[in-house]
């Protein structure tokens, strides 16, 4: 599936891939930055609801319910892609419930150097399907995209004490 949006972060990380893909390959690290109010949620979070897998194989299930300015959200996403300790990807597998970005696919590169390893955090998405998701995701889903992917990468910079890439 293509998809219409994108946004990357890179960052340069003070670890081994091996080390940096188990960090990341555990969604509740992952997606820490979801479960938990701040401004950009404006109070919300999410919580989530995992498969046996945890999705740490491919097909493995994640489901998220939340609350954003007092809304609805869910959204469930399989693992598609998983190539320890290079790539791994996901998708959502149903029309998700979001406000500023609809279907999307996430997920994360690793290129190991001679010093530490490069990370690559991508989100490709759509608007909402809704009218008023259309709207509110033209203007605002740009600016959350680029949060998820930033924060996932400065996240696992700070758990790994790293330097800009």
């Amino acid at each position: 599936m293509s998809y219409r949006y994108s946004a990357n972060s890179r960052v340069r990380i003070q670890a081994s891939a091996e080390a940096l893909f188990d960090y990341l390959d555990d969604h509740r690290r992952l997606a820490g930055h979801m479960s938990e109010p701040s401004v950009m949620m404006l109070g919300g979070r999410m919580s989530y609801e995992f498969d046996r897998s945890e999705g740490r194989q491919i097909g493995g299930r994640i489901r998220m319910t939340g609350t954003f300015l007092g809304m609805r959200l869910y959204l469930e996403v399989t693992t598609v892609e998983r190539r320890p300790p290079v790539r791994k990807v996901w998708e959502t597998t149903n029309r998700p419930l979001l406000l500023v970005i609809g279907s999307y696919r996430m997920g994360f590169e690793i290129e190991a150097r001679q010093e530490g390893s490069d990370l690559r955090v991508f989100i490709d998405y759509d608007l909402p399907a809704t009218l008023i998701g259309r709207l509110i995701g033209s203007f605002l889903g740009p600016m959350y995209a680029r949060w998820c992917v930033d924060r996932i990468a400065s996240d696992a910079a700070i758990r790994f004490q790293t330097a800009g890439l």
